[in-house]
Parts: structure tokens; sequence; C-alpha cells
């Protein structure tokens, strides 16, 4: 190895995304991983459990993000608005990102595996929404229609933004598939 450098996990996160775009997921080893960054395995796994998690890394960081944002929503909020801000707030950690996103959602979209560890990711989100909107004093079942609710939106303009060429904006597609929604529950 050579000597340090910094940014050991964002190497590491780099190093995978590119042979994983190169060579497909099932086909890259962490060795080749942690190699690519300059980095030894061992190293590897101080940072990440698995290979899977590499591409997962910033799942609990959106979710502390959703949570903190609902949990600081105005009182006042309804549950939905509360949700909406947080949206907002995800779609702002995603700006100047497009082209490493896409090609992150193109490894998922091409392994069974991945499409099945970014699901549970979401219901872990859609949980921890529903846990915070029913400590903000919302009931059942409207704290989890809510935070299933938001996911959905989240999904929707999230793929809508993936697969366009990015002259959209994240934010902008979030708060059209938000109005969509409240669109659809109110009859229109």
């Amino acid at each position: 190895m050579s000597r340090w450098e910094p940014n050991a996990r964002g190497r590491l996160e780099q190093a995978a995304l590119e042979l994983y775009s190169e060579r497909g997921y099932e086909q890259t080893t962490v060795a080749e991983i942690a190699k690519r960054a300059g980095l030894t395995e061992r190293t590897f796994f101080r940072y990440f459990p698995d290979k899977r998690e590499v591409l997962f890394a910033g799942a609990g960081t959106l979710q502390e993000l959703f949570v903190d944002t609902v949990a600081e929503a105005p009182d006042a909020a309804a549950p939905i608005d509360a949700v909406a801000a947080a949206l907002d707030a995800a779609a702002a950690q995603f700006q100047g990102r497009f082209d490493r996103v896409r090609r992150r959602q193109a490894v998922i979209a091409a392994n069974a595996e991945l499409q099945e560890r970014e699901l549970i990711k979401f219901a872990s989100l859609s949980a921890a929404l529903s846990d915070t909107l029913r400590r903000r004093g919302v009931g059942e079942p409207a704290a989890s229609l809510t935070a299933e609710a938001g996911i959905a939106v989240f999904k929707i303009a999230f793929e809508r933004w993936v697969e366009q060429s990015g002259d959209r904006d994240f934010a902008h597609l979030i708060r059209e598939s938000l109005a969509e929604l409240k669109a659809v529950a109110a009859g229109a």
C-alpha cells in the first residue's frame, strides 16, 4: 500500500460503483474494490459489513434526515405536510449528484438481491416515519398511511428523476408527485 490518503470510505464507495458498473455486482469482489481504492480488505470491512452495503451507505443518514425533519415540523403541520418537508430536505441531499445516483440505480436495477435490499431499506424508512408521526400524536392508521404515501412519492419521483436526463430538478419532481397524490386522494 502507498502512503495514507484521506477519505477511505468515499474511495471505497467510488471504487465499488466503478467496478459494479464495469463488471457487474456479482462478478466484483471486496478484494477488488479495496485494491481499486488503494486500500486493504480489512479497511473495507471497517466501513461496510458486506459488498451490498457499500451501495446503501447513505440510507441511515437519509432516514435520520427524514425522521428529524418530520419531528421538527411545526406542531400545527398536517402529517402529510410534515412528510413533504422531509421529502424536500431529502431532495436537497441529491442535488448535484445525478450522475452518481443514476449509475448506482443502474447497478441496483440489474441485480435482484440489490433490489430486495433497497425495498428493505424503504420499509425501514417507512417504519421510522410512522414511529415519528405517532410520536407527534398522529394515530393509526393515519401515521402508517402517511409514511407509506411519503415513501411512494419519494420512490416515484426518484424513478422519474433517474430515468430522465437530469434536466428536471428532483425537488420539483417530488412536489409534482405529491400534488398528484393529493389530487388523487381528493378525488380530483
